[in-house]
C-alpha cells in the first residue's frame, strides 16, 4: 500500500511531508443528582476526511462519526455513559484530563478488564472541573486513535465568560495513501523510535476545514484539543492576538501565548482554551499557519471575514474564568521525586551530552536488538510492557509531591498523568510565569521541568508519554497513591 509522499504541507488536499473532594461537592448542584445518560458505540465506519475526487475513508470511530459525539454538561453534573465494543478487538474509554475514581480511568488490566467485542461497560464519574477534555481509547492506542477513536468532553462554567460564538476545533493528523485509505503501517519502529506517527493530513473535526466566516469586531472562544497520535502544532494566527484562557481544560490568567514568536504550540493530547478578536477588515481572510516543523509549514484553515462587521472594534469584556476545585500543593514541604526520559534514536548521545548514565545504551545495534519487544524508551531505566506493572512510584496520599522530570533524549515528550492536575513549577531551572495548571506537559529535548500536586486520588495512575508510539515502546509508568 503505498502512502503519498510529498515535501510540503497543505490544506487544500493531502498535507505534504479530600479537600479537593469536599470542595469539588459543594459544587453540585440539585440538578447533579440524576446522572446524565449517554452511549458510545465503538465500531468501523466511513468518513469523507478529504474532499472529491477521493472517496471516503474506512475508519473506527465512535456513534458512526469522527470526531465522535460531543459529550457536554455542566460542572458538578454526574455522567453514565454507557460503551458498547463493536470492533473486532478489546477496547477501554479514557477520560482525558477528568478528575475520576480510578475504576473509571479506562485502562486495561490496570484500572478495568478489558471491553471485549460485542461487551459493554458503563462509566460513571463527577465532572469536578470545568473545562475542556477529551475522550479515547487506551487499549492498542496508537492504533485505535490513529483510526479515528476520539471526542470531545466539554463542561461548561456555571458562569461562563462572554463570547459572541464558540468553536470547538480536533485536530488531528492521518496517514492517509493515495486511495485516501488510512496507512496500515502502525507500530512501526521508525515511528516508535522517532518522533511518532506523522502523517500527511491534517483535518478539523474530522475533515479538510473550509475557511471558516467570522466577523469585524466578533469575539469568538475557541477550544482546541489535539487528537493526533504524535504531531505537535505552533499555530500562528497572524496578525490576530490570541489570549489564552485555560490550558488543558484549568483556567489560567488570560495572557498571550508563551511562544516567543507568539506561536499556539500544542502537544498531543493537549488541550488550549483562547479568546480570538476579530480585529481585521471586512472581507479579507486570515490563514492559520502551522509552523512547529520549519521546513514544513502549511496553511491549517482560512478565517475568512465578512464584508458586513459585528461591531467597530472587538469588546472589552472579561476574559477570566472561576478557578476549579484544586487543591493547591505545598511545595515547601512537598516531597520530591525524580524521573527521567532516555532511549530513542540517538538518545544515547544525548545522555552522553547531558552527563547522563542510563543503563542502556541506544545506539546502534543496541537498539535494533530490542526491536522485537518493543523496548525502545526507558523511564528510569524501565521501559514498560503492556499496562500490567509495578509502580514506579509511590505517593503518600493527601500528600505534596513534585517531580523533577528530565528529557534525556532527542525527541519532544507530552507527558500525561492520570487522575490529577498539577502546576508546572519550572523550566530548566526558571518559574514558569502562570504555574499554569496541566494535566499535560509538553518537555522538549534536553529540558528539565518540574510539577507538583496533591496526591489526593488513591490508586494506580498512568504516567506515560502522549506521542502513542512513544508509549507503545515503553514511555510507561505507574504512580501509586496510597
Amino acid at each position: 500500500m503505498k502512502s503519498i509522499s510529498t515535501p510540503a504541507l497543505s490544506r487544500r488536499g493531502f498535507l505534504a511531508g479530600g479537600a479537593a473532594a469536599g470542595a469539588a461537592a459543594s459544587l453540585r448542584p440539585a440538578w447533579a443528582d440524576t446522572p446524565k445518560p449517554f452511549s458510545l458505540r465503538a465500531a468501523p465506519g466511513r468518513a469523507r476526511l478529504v474532499p472529491e475526487p477521493w472517496g471516503e475513508t474506512d475508519i473506527w470511530c465512535y456513534g458512526g462519526a469522527v470526531p465522535g459525539p460531543e459529550i457536554r454538561v455542566r460542572q458538578g453534573d454526574r455522567l453514565r455513559i454507557a460503551v458498547e465494543n463493536a470492533l473486532d478487538e478489546d477496547t477501554t474509554v479514557h477520560w482525558h484530563g477528568l478528575r475520576v475514581p480510578n475504576a473509571m480511568d479506562g485502562v486495561p488490566h490496570l484500572t478495568q478488564a478489558p471491553i471485549a467485542p460485542g461487551e459493554t461497560f458503563t462509566y460513571e464519574f463527577d465532572a469536578l472541573d470545568a473545562g475542556t477534555f477529551w475522550y479515547h481509547p487506551h487499549q492498542r492506542s496508537f492504533e485505535q486513535v490513529g483510526r479515528g477513536l476520539y471526542g470531545a468532553l466539554i463542561v461548561e462554567e456555571e458562569t461562563p465568560p462572554r463570547a459572541d460564538r464558540e468553536l470547538v476545533w480536533v485536530l488531528d493528523d492521518w496517514r492517509l495513501t493515495q486511495d485516501a485509505a488510512i496507512a496500515a503501517d502502525f507500530g512501526g519502529f521508525h515511528d516508535m523510535s522517532h518522533a511518532g506517527r506523522l502523517g500527511n493530513t491534517v483535518t478539523i473535526n474530522g475533515r479538510i476545514p473550509d475557511a471558516v466566516p467570522v466577523r469585524t469586531g466578533e469575539r469568538i472562544r475557541l477550544r482546541l484539543i489535539n487528537a493526533a497520535n504524535a504531531r505537535i502544532f505552533a499555530l500562528d494566527f497572524g496578525d490576530l492576538a490570541p489570549q489564552v484562557i485555560a490550558l488543558d481544560g484549568q483556567p489560567v490568567t488570560p495572557h498571550a501565548p508563551l511562544d516567543p514568536r507568539g506561536w499556539v504550540v500544542i502537544g498531543p493530547a493537549m488541550r488550549v482554551d483562547l479568546m480570538l478578536d476579530m480585529a481585521g477588515t471586512p472581507g479579507e481572510t486570515v490563514t492559520i499557519t502551522d509552523r512547529f516543523f520549519s521546513d514544513q509549514n502549511f496553511g491549517v484553515v482560512d478565517l475568512a471575514y465578512a464584508e458586513t462587521p459585528l461591531r467597530d472594534s472587538p469588546p472589552d469584556w472579561d476574559m477570566a474564568l472561576a478557578p476549579n476545585p484544586l487543591p493547591e500543593p505545598d511545595i515547601a514541604r512537598a516531597r520530591r521525586h525524580e524521573v527521567t526520559f532516555t532511549g530513542g534514536m540517538m538518545g544515547g548521545m544525548v545522555e552522553r551530552q547531558m552527563g547522563i548514565e542510563s543503563r542502556e545504551s541506544m545506539m546502534g545495534g543496541g537498539m535494533m536488538g530490542r526491536m522485537h519487544d518493543g523496548s525502545i524508551w526507558f523511564v528510569n531505566g524501565v521501559a514498560a510492557e503492556g499496562h500490567i506493572l509495578d509502580p514506579m512510584l509511590t505517593l503518600e496520599r493527601d500528600a505534596s509531591h513534585v517531580i523533577a522530570m528530565t528529557n534525556a533524549t532527542a525527541f519532544h515528550h507530552p507527558i500525561h498523568l492520570h487522575g490529577h492536575s498539577f502546576r508546572v513549577l519550572s523550566r530548566n531551572g526558571t518559574p514558569t510565569a502562570h504555574r499554569e495548571w496541566q494535566d499535560t506537559v509538553l518537555i522538549a529535548p534536553r529540558e528539565r521541568v518540574e510539577i507538583a500536586f496533591v496526591a489526593d486520588n488513591p490508586g494506580d495512575w498512568m504516567f506515560h508519554c502522549h506521542i502513542l508510539e512513544h508509549q507503545a515502546g515503553g514511555m510507561m509508568g505507574v504512580f501509586r497513591v496510597a
